[in-house]
């Protein structure tokens, strides 16, 4: 049963629905909703809070633009702190009040005859809404490993997305299965109170020294009362990691991975100055070529191995059994707790995270499957009228969310604005231009690190599952932001 009707529907609370529910109310869009399945804003910010979490991006470039936040506690903050500085920004501009927690939305349909979207809800309600904005993140869904006998352990397991905040790993026998960015956090934490932990590792993950340093509160106080201070800091920032991501993986063929090897040298550097058991430091050492797997910082990771205590196992899982793990090699380890540190099932649940159908009943997760996945500009799909998907194939500028969502809000500022212009009621990308941004995507990443390294055992989440990188939009930020104020309007169907 329809019960309310809106101009836009925001499906997600975290930093991309803030962002696109500030660009709406730039636009004086009021009558709108975003709808989220937690209880809380902040999406992987209110959801993951594991001991150790913090940002792997540095906070003065990982923020909106717009509203830089002077009371950084640290170069790389923790957890807490961005989520309270999603908090801020939501009441600075107003946003909460437009939010509903707790409402999961179980998919989306086009009603070609009302020229609406009929958005389906868990709890029976179907929402209408003029435009749809999906902003479910690339991290949303959790992937859980199928290990033949989880369902017999008789200990704790507990997911890194779903922490509990009152277990306490004294003296216990922990497992952690996963090697990726937030195990590379957690592990040394757990490691100070386990009485055993022991890593299962599938792919070793690089890791380089973190050049953390702490904010004063005599520098917070100049943050705060001559801004520009801080915008100078962000912009060095900025321009180190646009740098990066450009001779690294954008260009990594003009540059012969030159910058990769040297920074896969700096990783083999830590690991001989901190561990030096041969056997264990060659376990540690990846077998593909720096960048293909998101690469991470710090200066405590390779470290914790050297502990007596901590064992690291990276023959492969054979079964569980109800008191612990048993290898591949045969071998068994009791087990109290087991972590799943395993990441987002980012292609196959994610892409997209609800199902969304379009007009003439175009399903966008099995027409993804059946051509190739694929959006203008990131953000556009045809057959998809009013509809912008902000975490889609093609949108991701690399390292940091918030550049992403900065060109987002400026396309949104556009097309939105054209429409208001226009007085028209519905926008659509036309396949010609959908095809040629396509095919200047694929060309692009001909020149990238995906296409030119070593990545065939990396298990990467920036592949799909067609062995595709379509998740990176392979541009420099300011180009990216460039054509989202210039792209052609012909590109769109605007009526």
């Amino acid at each position: 049963m329809t019960s309310e009707r809106f101009d836009a529907v925001i499906v997600g609370a975290g930093f991309a629905g803030i962002g696109a529910a500030i660009q709406l109310k730039r636009m004086g869009y009021e009558n709108f909703v975003i709808l989220d399945r937690e209880d809380d804003l902040g999406g992987t910010w209110y959801v993951n809070h594991y001991p150790g979490l913090a940002v792997d991006v540095p906070t003065t470039t990982y923020s909106y633009f717009f509203e830089p936040n002077p009371n950084w506690s640290r170069l790389f903050a923790t957890g807490n702190e961005i989520k309270q500085y999603a908090d801020d920004v939501a009441d600075k501009y107003d946003v909460r009040r437009h939010m509903r927690f707790s409402t999961t939305v179980e998919g989306a349909r086009w009603d070609e005859d009302a020229r609406l979207w009929r958005v389906g809800l868990a709890d029976g309600q179907t929402l209408s809404t003029q435009y749809l904005i999906t902003a479910t993140g690339f991290l949303s869904q959790p992937h859980v490993p199928d290990i033949p006998g989880i369902t017999e352990f008789d200990g704790r397991i507990v997911h890194t997305t779903a922490w509990d905040d009152s277990y306490d790993p004294a003296g216990e026998r922990i497992a952690i299965i996963g090697t990726g960015a937030t195990a590379v956090q957690l592990i040394p934490e757990l490691a100070k109170k386990a009485a055993d932990l022991t890593v299962y590792q599938r792919t070793p993950i690089f890791v380089v020294p973190k050049f953390d340093l702490h904010f004063s509160e005599r520098a917070k106080r100049l943050f705060a009362r001559v801004p520009v201070t801080q915008r100078i800091i962000r912009a060095v920032t900025d321009s180190i990691y646009e740098w990066v991501v450009s001779v690294g993986v954008v260009h990594y063929w003009r540059t012969r991975g030159r910058f990769n090897i040297a920074a896969a040298d700096l990783s083999k550097t830590l690991r001989w100055a901190t561990i030096r058991d041969k056997q264990l430091r060659a376990k540690l050492t990846p077998d593909y070529d720096f960048g293909c797997k998101r690469p991470t910082f710090s200066n405590s990771y390779y470290r914790t191995f050297n502990k007596p205590h901590v064992h690291l196992q990276d023959g492969g899982i054979a079964r569980m059994e109800a008191d612990g793990i048993v290898a591949n090699d045969g071998t068994k380890t009791v087990v109290d707790t087991l972590v799943l540190a395993t990441g987002f099932d980012l292609w196959e649940a994610n892409f997209p995270a609800i199902e969304v159908i379009g007009r003439n009943g175009r399903n966008l997760g099995k027409w993804w499957r059946d051509t190739r996945f694929q959006a203008y500009q990131g953000v556009s799909m045809p057959l998809f009228p009013n509809y912008l998907s902000l975490a889609s194939p093609y949108a991701f500028l690399g390292l940091n969310f918030f550049n992403t969502m900065e060109y987002q809000m400026r396309h949104m500022e556009r097309l939105l604005g054209e429409m208001k212009q226009r007085g028209a009621t519905t926008f659509e990308v036309t396949e010609e231009a959908n095809t040629r941004y396509l095919d200047r995507m694929t060309e692009l990443l001909g020149e990238s690190l995906f296409l030119n390294a070593d990545c065939a055992s990396a298990r990467s989440y920036y592949f799909n599952p067609s062995g595709e990188p379509t998740l990176l939009r392979p541009m420099s930020t300011r180009k990216a932001i460039k054509e989202a104020g210039e792209f052609p309007l012909t590109d769109y169907q605007i009526n």
